[in-house]
């Protein structure tokens, strides 16, 4: 497997995003912050009226730390073991310090009977516990049981590590899946078992997904060539078909100038292409996409390198398309009219015209989704009083809301740990001021709803969950729970193949065989990027088994699989060829229509490049210095003065 891979919504008046200022909880538990964007839904934790876990309760809640501890090492040498022949594969509870096993049965009276064993005392005693508190429930009354429902046992940091906390935490969701799997039959999304030397696709969609991860060599060494003697560029998003990565990953062991990442990166590796003596970048995603590379290149003094889109017609995108409606401009203009500082945080998912226009009514940052949280946290922090408006993406903005309520509840110490010039309190007050518009959404993410949601946590529970910030807020939830076992990641497609990449590394690292599972929360194209992180597979027996869901057949439902981007999907291997042959030769004269939209109109006297330019501008100076802009702070303190007069 190749490498290269591995460097690498009836319209209606704009609102704040509903907020609730929380009564301190669990962290563990985020809910959601708005009416509209519903939480998993999961019965209230049972008391347990079960005279096993009463009687630990009692009995451990009488020691002291040390003596608790001692007692849960006592209980595991009194447990009965499992015999070897149940320690296998598909009882193996992954995701734990050490190797656990659980098996669940009914027995003749239709009660659960749970065993567990574990080769860490410690761990041992603390699946003794939960089987013998659990063993003889009926299957409704087990699956009501939540982690609290254990408290009163006192195993809390002070007395097990936080690693076997953890391990308790990943110890219930298996039960309770393998539970619901008795009484049930759970649905399955198609999969992609990846190893070190072989490819396992589990149904039709995985099937061909993992035909073009070992790309036919003939288009591998056709593209190789034309694009090192014609000295063009390629710049690719992670949605990208698969056919079309697979071969842009091999191609890229050959000629350097090939980059696959996420939206932020394309511009910036463009550039650097540019600097490199690349006379033609052609970038393949959406159109936003191409202007911004087209924008930026221009900037950086590169404006007799060729930029080209991989089709005549326009490549769209639903929510570039949201940012360019007349609700979009209403709501900027409610942001000018309000007294007061403020500032519009636009999504790097939109196009030129979007950004320049949406300047000249508000200042503006372009944000991506993995440093939108740090850019509304310094923005807050450096401008008092200060309004936020971001859009376009409404999901993205619920999610936001949410994290930061659940931020809102951490200690002083933890919050100071994710910004600086942050406490519980400035949480709490940002959250009134922090607006989000409510009628834009990305049509892939937003196939992640409710019936997904509850696939995912009947179906997937025990397996490690990713979210893009895009997702609706049931499955941003259902991650975030995740997250706190450290199971789950939130964020953009760089966190997630990060997250991914480090629990693969991690896994390689334990001295007994370990098969991931990963529920796939973004776009299928991200399957190829993981694959090609494949050489640290070469150690990890079991294997990594990728779930791109939702969706089957030729559309797209809530039955697994083609999480899929039409409009990304008009990138092909045949359109990037005829680009390239055509470039350099009298053909190129028919590429007019392949360059990125040209406009015309003035912003405030400039053009629609530079004004729109300038948003990003302001990103790239954030991510230099972490701060925002002199210039900018400036320009919101000078509108804000005008009490939205400007």
């Amino acid at each position: 497997m190749s490498q290269f891979l591995a460097r690498k919504f009836q319209a209606q008046p704009p609102r704040p995003c509903p907020y609730v200022l929380p009564k301190l909880r669990p962290a563990h538990r985020p809910r959601s912050t708005v009416t509209s964007a519903a939480t998993v839904n999961r019965p209230a934790p049972t008391a347990l009226d079960q005279p096993p876990l009463q009687l630990y309760a009692k009995e451990l809640g009488s020691l002291d730390t040390k003596q608790r501890l001692q007692r849960v090492l006592e209980i595991a040498r009194e447990s009965k073991r499992m015999g070897n022949s149940s320690k296998i594969a598909d009882n193996r509870v992954m995701g734990c310090t050490a190797q656990v096993w659980l098996d669940a049965q009914l027995d003749g009276e239709g009660r659960v009977q749970l065993a567990a064993d574990s080769d860490s005392e410690l761990t041992r005693g603390m699946c003794t516990l939960l089987t013998n508190s659990l063993s003889g429930l009926k299957p409704d009354e087990f699956l009501q049981v939540e982690p609290q429902a254990f408290a009163p046992l006192g195993l809390g940091p002070s007395v097990v590590t936080p690693s076997r906390a953890v391990n308790f935490a990943n110890l219930l969701e298996t039960a309770r899946k393998r539970v619901l799997a008795l009484v049930e039959r759970l649905p399955s999304f198609p999969s992609l078992i990846i190893s070190a030397d072989s490819l396992e696709p589990q149904g039709d969609f995985a099937k061909a997904q993992a035909q073009y991860l070992e790309p036919d060599s003939a288009q591998v060494d056709r593209l190789a060539k034309v694009l090192s003697e014609k000295k063009i560029g390629i710049v690719a998003h992670f949605y990208m078909d698969p056919e079309v990565q697979g071969v842009l990953s091999q191609a890229g062991e050959r000629w350097p100038h090939i980059g696959i990442s996420d939206s932020l990166l394309m511009a910036d590796r463009a550039v650097k292409m540019a600097e490199q003596g690349c006379k033609a970048v052609a970038v393949l995603g959406v159109d936003f996409m191409s202007e911004n590379v087209r924008a930026i290149l221009d900037e950086a003094g590169h404006r007799d390198v060729q930029v080209y889109r991989m089709a005549e017609a326009d490549i769209g995108c639903s929510l570039a398309e949201a940012a360019e409606s007349k609700s979009y401009t209403l709501y900027l203009k409610q942001a000018a009219a309000r007294a007061g500082p403020a500032l519009h945080v636009v999504y790097i998912n939109t196009s030129l015209r979007t950004k320049a226009q949406a300047h000249a009514i508000v200042p503006t940052i372009t944000c991506t989704s993995g440093n939108v949280v740090q850019t509304i946290l310094q923005a807050f922090a450096q401008v008092p009083d200060l309004t936020l408006w971001y859009g376009p993406d409404t999901y993205m903005g619920r999610n936001l809301a949410q994290m930061f309520t659940s931020i809102a509840q951490l200690s002083d110490e933890a919050i100071a740990a994710l910004h600086p010039e942050h406490t519980q309190a400035s949480i709490r007050a940002l959250l009134p001021r922090l607006h989000c518009f409510q009628e834009g959404a990305c049509i892939v993410h937003h196939l992640f709803g409710s019936e997904v949601t509850q696939l995912v946590q009947k179906a997937y529970g025990d397996a490690f969950l990713t979210a893009h910030f895009e997702v609706p807020g049931e499955m941003f939830t259902l991650a975030m729970e995740a997250r706190e076992r450290e199971r789950g990641v939130v964020g953009s497609t760089s966190d997630i193949l990060g997250f991914i990449s480090a629990k693969l590394k991690a896994a390689t690292e334990l001295p007994f065989p370990e098969r991931l599972q990963v529920v796939l929360g973004t776009e299928s194209g991200m399957i190829t990027s993981i694959g090609g992180d494949s050489g640290s597979l070469g150690t990890l027996p079991g294997g990594l088994s990728v779930l791109p869901g939702p969706a089957g057949g030729e559309g797209c439902s809530a039955e697994g699989g083609c999480a899929s981007c039409p409009f990304m999907k008009m990138n092909t291997l045949e359109a990037l060829l005829k680009v390239c042959d055509r470039f350099g030769t009298p053909g190129e004269a028919l590429l007019e229509a392949y360059k990125p939209k040209q406009y015309q109109e003035l912003i405030n006297g400039r053009s629609i490049a530079e004004a729109g330019c300038e948003p990003i501008l302001h990103m790239r100076d954030f991510q230099r210095s972490r701060a925002l802009s002199e210039a900018l702070v400036a320009d919101i303190g000078r509108r804000g003065a005008t009490d939205g007069s400007s």
